[in-house]
């Protein structure tokens, strides 16, 4: 039976919104219990520095984290009298008049591995890198599944939802030592009152939301980058009309000697058209790799491209 991916697009933008309320939840949650439980306040002081830390946080993420990133792999412009880099330029030039979104910076940095990422804030401030292993592992067609694929990363404004999943994670964690802190080295009456108001209970459940409200948040975070993932094998369909180009690029990528970007970090993997750390938690279609991993797994990616709706 053909699979319908416009449809799983849509799915993936309501599991998308359903995740960041989740995060949200979370937040406040922890939040108001520190608030009300130790600090014997009722206004949202501790949620409050939490995610302003975490907005300052962000917007220096969002003006100039596309740069900084960039800056780490060593990207460079194309350079137009080289053939194959001329053909990047080109290929690019073709998508973007495909999407209908504005003409991105286009660069390039020294890897062997086949790889590419988009990044910046938005459509009119972004950029797209490519290894130069991808420029010499694909044919035409190839690069034009791969490009398209970071243009629908682009249109989707995915950099900007991950930078607030981060945002929220980020305050997530902070709220979350900081109540820990509180519980273990202060707030002791508090605590008392709340024991003989009959509240036993409620102190307990917080305590364990403290414990588990990271764990929970990084898995949250690690699925909306899947999600966007599969978002944008949708969208390089979309652009190209032609899946098998996107699912041969992915099967020659999966093959190649080498899939290790060496430049690539933790906090970067998630950018990448491919796993660039070859984690083969990525690989496997496990429940523990659906919970863990950046990257929906390979073959499932295929498989889903090689059975779109003619």
């Amino acid at each position: 039976m053909a699979y319908d991916f416009w449809a799983q697009r849509d799915k993936n933008i309501k599991k998308t919104i359903f995740l960041v309320l989740i995060f949200i939840i979370l937040l406040g949650l922890i939040g108001y219990g520190v608030d009300v439980l130790y600090l014997g306040s009722k206004f949202p002081i501790i949620t409050i520095i939490a995610v302003a830390v975490a907005l300052i946080q962000s917007l220096v993420a969002y003006y100039v984290g596309d740069k900084l990133v960039l800056a780490t792999v060593g990207a460079q412009p194309v350079d137009m009298s080289v053939p194959q880099e001329k053909q990047l330029y080109n290929v690019v030039k073709e998508m973007t008049i495909a999407s209908g979104l504005p003409m991105p910076k286009v660069y390039i940095f020294a890897e062997d591995s086949p790889n590419a990422f988009a990044t910046g804030r938005d459509e009119y401030h972004s950029s797209i890198a490519v290894t130069d292993g991808l420029l010499y592992t694909m044919d035409r067609e190839e690069l034009q599944g791969v490009i398209a694929h970071e243009m629908a990363h682009i249109r989707n404004r995915d950099i900007l939802t991950m930078m607030i999943v981060s945002a929220l994670l980020g305050a997530i964690i902070l709220i979350a030592d900081w109540a820990r802190r509180i519980m273990f080295y202060g707030g002791r009456g508090s605590r008392r009152r709340s024991s003989g108001s009959g509240n036993a209970i409620v102190l307990v459940v917080f305590i364990l939301l403290v414990i588990l409200a990271p764990i929970i948040a990084r898995l949250l975070a690690l699925a909306v980058s899947r999600t966007r993932e599969y978002m944008a094998d949708a969208g390089s369909v979309e652009f190209t009309r032609n899946p098998e180009a996107l699912a041969k690029a992915l099967e020659k990528i999966s093959t190649h000697a080498d899939r290790v970007v060496d430049k690539a970090t933790q906090g970067t993997a998630h950018l990448f058209f491919f796993d660039p750390l070859k984690r083969k938690l990525n690989e496997s279609e496990s429940f523990v790799a659906e919970l863990f991993s950046t990257h929906p797994p390979v073959r499932k990616r295929i498989e889903l491209l090689r059975n779109v709706p003619k």
